[in-house]
Order: structure tokens, then sequence, then C-alpha cells
């Protein structure tokens, strides 16, 4: 039976309805149900089976992206190790947040916290080896989390496979804390582990920074370039002197390398949009300005070679579905910008 992209999704398909298995697709996404780590406001772990339900509901053309589906589009199931894993981790990592974190604590409360290392290490080698295979196949790896954290691994498996990479890094914090709470790769640690331990890594640029700390501050102008940051507030402040957002999204995409890996936090998007993520913060991208910037990337000749998309976390009210609705249609242009980048998809009229 032939697919009809404009019909309704059939009951049992998968990611944005479609059918597509993973040895046929060009885009291979991995879930990873794992929030461990979170020390505001958990609930990212569902992050991907709510984006996998809301994914039914994007209409599957769109004139800026064309036709992504047409290259082949997969998400691989849950893993029950990953949620056992997250399960184990959160216990533990509740006691070391209810205790203000691992320094300075008492023992058990350092063991704990050692734990959750542990865990996060065990699915970051987890996260390697899926990645790696995925982009020995030929196919663009694409991470749906979970916090910030997961990552990790799938940015070191594009960092060995693509020398010199770049990370576009799309988010309301820096991410630059070392070990924060006692957790070695916190979610606000992943860049500092990018920059620290990744050394094929070129440059980070980031975008939508508005939440960070001294620390981190001091460690951007320290890095000699390597880790260029426009803040939230700077771009804001130029685009009340009058700079277009056009021109702002084509400096940032002059400033990576020619292979660039998206590593995108659903809170660098207004809080209206994720009302409901880990730890929110005001101000922010709109929808149109991630879409466009993701477009300059593209134009500008720059191949985005492997993405996350993190910390979609769903409502607790059952008829909320507006972070996952919001989540799964970035998604979409994620994938759609990637594989123009790649030009492996076919587009329609302008």
């Amino acid at each position: 039976m032939s697919f009809d992209p404009d019909a309704a999704a059939q009951p049992g398909s998968g990611i944005f309805g479609l059918r597509t298995p993973p040895q046929q697709a060009r885009v291979v996404l991995l879930p990873v149900p794992f929030d461990a780590t979170t020390s505001y406001r958990a609930g990212a772990a569902r992050g991907p089976r709510d984006i996998l339900e809301a994914s039914r509901q994007v209409e599957l053309f769109a004139p800026d992206i064309g036709r992504p589906y047409l290259a082949g589009i997969a998400m691989m199931p849950e893993d029950g190790r990953v949620r056992a894993w997250n399960r184990s981790a959160r216990r533990l990592a509740e006691k070391v947040i209810a205790a203000g974190g691992a320094e300075g604590a008492p023992p058990e409360i350092r063991r704990a916290a050692e734990q959750v290392n542990q865990i996060s290490a065990a699915l970051e080698r987890w996260i390697f080896e899926r990645t790696a295979r995925l982009l020995r196949e030929g196919r663009i790896p694409g991470i749906v989390g979970g916090d910030h954290s997961v990552p990790l691994g799938a940015i070191a498996a594009c960092a060995e496979r693509f020398s010199g990479l770049g990370i576009l890094h799309i988010d309301a914090h820096a991410d630059l804390r070392r070990a924060y709470e006692g957790f070695a790769q916190s979610h606000a640690s992943i860049m500092f582990n990018v920059f620290a331990r990744l050394g094929d890594v070129s440059r980070i640029v980031q975008v939508g920074i508005r939440d960070f700390g001294e620390e981190e501050y001091r460690l951007i102008g320290a890095s000699r370039g390597q880790i260029r940051t426009f803040f939230d507030a700077d771009i804001q402040r130029a685009r009340l002197e009058g700079s277009g957002w056009r021109r702002l999204a084509r400096r940032i995409a002059e400033s990576l390398p020619r292979r660039v890996y998206v590593s995108f936090d659903i809170d660098g998007l207004d809080p209206s949009l994720c009302p409901h993520t880990g730890t929110p913060v005001p101000g922010g991208l709109s929808f149109f300005e991630a879409c466009d910037l993701l477009r300059a990337l593209a134009e500008s000749g720059r191949t985005i070679v492997g993405f996350d998309l993190c910390e979609v976390a769903p409502s607790p009210h059952e008829d909320d579905e507006w972070d996952g609705n919001v989540g799964a249609r970035v998604l979409y242009q994620l994938i759609g910008y990637t594989l123009l980048s790649q030009k492996g998809s076919r587009r329609g009229p302008d």
C-alpha cells in the first residue's frame, strides 16, 4: 500500500506516522529516556515518548525543507536498560541534590554521587557505540533526550569520525560547569566535558545563552575562541539597534567549521514554547528564529553530521501536549535542515 503523507497517521505507526525500518532510514533517532542529573525539575525522561506521540500530527511537507520523510526517518524503540539506569540513578541523585551536592557531604552522599557517575559513564559508552555504528552504516544519528547530559557519547562518536568538528549549541544555559553537584556528566556540564575531553572538537558556538555562572563566563573568555558565545542579551540588543536576525544568523553560521553537530536544548527557545522543561529561563529564540538559524547553517555550506534534541518534558496534565508538540516540530526541522545540508532530501517548490 502506498504512503499518503497527507493522510492521518495510522495506529502503531512510528515517528511522524512513518513505518520506515531503521535499516532503510537515512536518519535514525535514538531515544534516551534518562534525566537523573536534572537538578531543578525532572520529567525529560518522558520526552522521547511525548515527542513520538505528538509527531504523528506533524505535517510532512514544508516549503523550506521540502519532504524530509522521503529520505527515510526511523526512531529506535526505547531500550529497557536505559530506563533501568535512569530509575537507579535518579534515586541516588535525589539524595545528592537534597544534600546540596556531594562536595563536603557525608560519605554515603559522596558514594551515591559516584554511583550516578558510573551509570552515566555506562550510558555514554552505550550511546557512543550505537552512534558510531550508525555513522559506519552511512546514517545520520539523532539523539532524542532525556536531559542534556545524554548526548555526550554521540558527540564523541561524531568528533572521532569528523576531526575538527564544530558544535552549534542552542540553549538557555552555558553548560560549562565542572561536575555540577558532584555529577561528572551533569546536564549542566556537557559542554565543559566536550571542551575538556574531546580534542577533535575545534569550536563550540553557543546561541541563546542567558543563564550562566561567573566561572563559566571566565572559561568562555579564557578559551581563546574555542568557545564562541552569542549571549542572548547581546543578540537582543543588536536587534534593538537595527541588526536583522538574518544577518545575525549568518554570522553565527559562519563562525562554525565545515562539519557541524547541532546540540539543541529546548530551553534555548522562549519558555512559552517549552513551559515544562527542566530549567526554563525568560528570553530565548522564537520557533522561527531557531528554524532560520538552521537554515542559515545549511545555506552557508556547512554540513550537519548529527544532532540531538533534549530537555523536552511533558506537562503533568494529560490533556496538555504543548511541549511534545513543539518538540516534535523542532525535531522535524532539525532533520529537514540536516538533510538539506547534506543534499540528501528532495525539495518541494519554493
